[in-house]
C-alpha cells in the first residue's frame, strides 16, 4: 500500500516488516475479532465515519483499527500512554495498513499531547479511549469538534471513572460507551490480563525471584484480584492492601494477608499499585521500605506512586538496568522503581494476551457499531455495553475455543419468568 500522503509520526518506518509479523501473530490468537472484521468487511457499518481512537499501539490494537477500517471507517490512531507504545506495530500501521499513526515509546508529554490534538484534527464523529485524555483535551481545547460528535468509547476504570465526573458535572457534551463495563471486559482483560502481563513486565525489568517474596498488591479490584492470584501462583506471600471493606474481605476469604499499607510497606519486596488513584504509595511508605524493595504501577496513570516524594527522600539516584531507577535513601535503603511508575504490562513487556484483548476489542468493535446506528436515541452520559453485545462476544469466544454449554428448556425459561410456583 501506498503510504506517501499518509500522515504519521512513528520511530521508524523500517521496523515494519517486523511489526507486521507481530500483528498476524496476535490476530491468530484473536477469532471473535477475526469474525466481527470479516462481516465489517461485507456490511460495511462504519462508511463515511471518521474515528480517533487514543489507545494503547499494540499488535493486538493493531487489529482492531484493522476492524474499524474493514467497516468502512477513516480512523486515525495515537497512544494513551508515553511508553506502551510498539514502535515495530506503529510503522506497519502507516506502511501496511494506510493507517494515520501517531505515537513513539518513550514519547515526552509534549509530544504525547500534539499527537493527541493531530488526532482531534481528523475532526472525528466518533472517540475511542484509554484514560480519557482524548475526550478531556477535546472537551477542555477543541470544543467546537463536539457538535459533530456521534459518541465514543471508553476502555478503562481510570477513563470511566473521569468520564462519570464529567457527566455528574454536566459537561460531557456526547454519549460515551463504557466498554470496560463489559463482563467480556474486565472479568477476564481485567483479571487475566492485567494479572499475567503485569507479572510479566516486572520479572522482565527485574528478573526477581516471585517465590518465598511478598508482594503486596494495593487495590484489589478485578486487576488487582488477577495479579494477586497470580502471585500466589507463583508462590510469593501476597499481602493485599485496600479501603473499601467489601474487597478487603472479599481478599481475606480468598486466602490472602490484609492489612493497612504502611504495615505492609515494612514487610513487602515487590509493591504493585493497581486503584487508579493518587500516591498510594507515598512518602510515609517509602520510609520505612526493606533495602531492595521494588515498586511498581499497573495502574493507568503515574500517580499512583509519589515520585517526586520518593526523589525527595533519596540521596541519591542511578539507572541500574533498562526502565528500573533505583533510588538510595538517607539509611542507605534502596528502593527499585520500574518504568518511571507507568504501566508496567505495557511498558516492560507487550501488555495483555492476545487472546484476552480479543473480546475487549470485539466489544470496542461491536460498541462503536452501536454508536454509529443508536447515537440519535442517546444522552450525553455514560453508557454500560448493552448485554446483547456483551453475551454475543462470549458466545463467539465459547465456539472459538471448541467448547458449547446447555440451553434453558422451555419449561425451565417459563419456570424463571413466573411467580406463581413456589415451595
Amino acid at each position: 500500500m501506498a503510504t506517501a500522503t499518509i500522515n504519521s509520526d512513528v520511530k521508524d518506518k523500517g521496523l515494519a516488516t517486523h511489526g507486521k509479523l507481530r500483528i498476524e501473530w496476535a490476530d491468530r490468537m484473536m477469532p471473535v475479532l477475526q469474525l466481527i472484521r470479516e462481516r465489517f468487511a461485507d456490511e460495511k457499518p462504519l462508511t463515511g465515519v471518521r474515528i480517533a481512537a487514543c489507545l494503547h499501539v499494540t499488535s493486538e490494537t493493531a487489529n482492531l483499527m484493522r476492524t474499524l477500517q474493514e467497516g468502512g471507517a477513516d480512523a486515525v490512531l495515537c497512544a494513551s500512554n508515553p511508553l506502551s507504545t510498539q514502535d515495530d506495530v506503529a510503522a506497519s500501521l502507516v506502511e501496511d495498513f494506510g493507517i494515520p499513526t501517531f505515537a513513539i515509546k518513550g514519547e515526552d508529554e509534549q509530544s504525547y499531547y500534539r499527537h493527541i490534538a493531530t488526532a482531534l484534527d481528523h475532526e472525528p464523529h466518533i472517540t475511542m479511549d484509554d484514560g480519557c485524555d482524548l475526550v478531556t483535551v477535546a472537551h477542555k481545547e477543541r470544543s467546537e469538534l463536539l457538535g459533530n460528535m456521534l459518541g465514543g468509547t471508553e476502555e478503562t476504570t481510570t477513563g470511566v471513572i473521569r468520564l462519570r465526573s464529567m457527566e455528574e458535572n454536566k459537561v460531557l457534551r456526547y454519549p460515551i460507551v463504557a466498554v470496560n463495563e463489559a463482563n467480556t471486559k474486565h472479568l477476564f482483560d481485567n483479571r487475566y490480563g492485567t494479572g499475567q502481563s503485569s507479572l510479566d513486565g516486572i520479572l522482565r525489568l527485574t528478573n526477581v525471584l516471585l517465590a518465598g517474596h511478598t508482594v503486596v498488591v494495593c487495590g484489589y479490584g478485578w486487576c488487582g484480584r488477577g495479579i494477586a492470584a497470580r502471585a500466589k501462583g507463583a508462590g510469593a506471600n501476597v499481602i493485599v492492601t485496600e479501603v473499601n471493606p467489601l474487597y478487603a474481605l472479599e481478599a481475606a476469604m480468598d486466602g490472602f494477608q490484609v492489612m493497612p499499607l504502611l504495615d505492609a510497606a515494612a514487610r513487602g519486596d515487590v509493591f504493585i499499585t493497581v486503584t487508579g488513584n493518587a500516591h498510594v504509595l507515598d512518602r510515609e511508605h517509602f520510609a520505612v521500605m526493606k533495602d531492595g524493595a521494588i515498586v511498581a504501577n499497573a495502574g493507568h496513570f503515574n500517580v499512583e506512586i509519589n515520585i517526586p516524594a520518593l526523589r525527595d527522600l533519596a540521596a541519591s539516584s542511578a539507572i541500574v538496568r533498562e526502565q528500573v531507577e533505583e533510588f538510595t535513601l538517607a539509611n542507605g535503603n534502596r528502593i527499585s522503581l520500574l518504568s518511571d511508575g507507568r504501566l508496567v504490562n505495557l511498558s516492560g513487556a507487550e501488555g495483555h494476551p492476545a487472546s484476552v484483548m480479543d473480546m475487549s476489542f470485539a466489544n470496542q468493535a461491536l460498541s462503536t457499531e452501536y454508536v454509529v446506528q443508536n447515537h440519535a436515541q442517546l444522552e450525553n452520559r455514560v453508557y454500560t455495553v448493552p448485554t446483547e453485545i456483551d453475551a454475543s462476544v462470549a458466545r463467539l469466544k465459547l465456539a472459538a475455543m471448541g467448547l458449547t454449554i446447555d440451553a434453558l428448556t422451555p419449561e425451565q425459561e417459563k419456570y424463571l419468568s413466573s411467580w406463581e410456583e413456589g415451595t
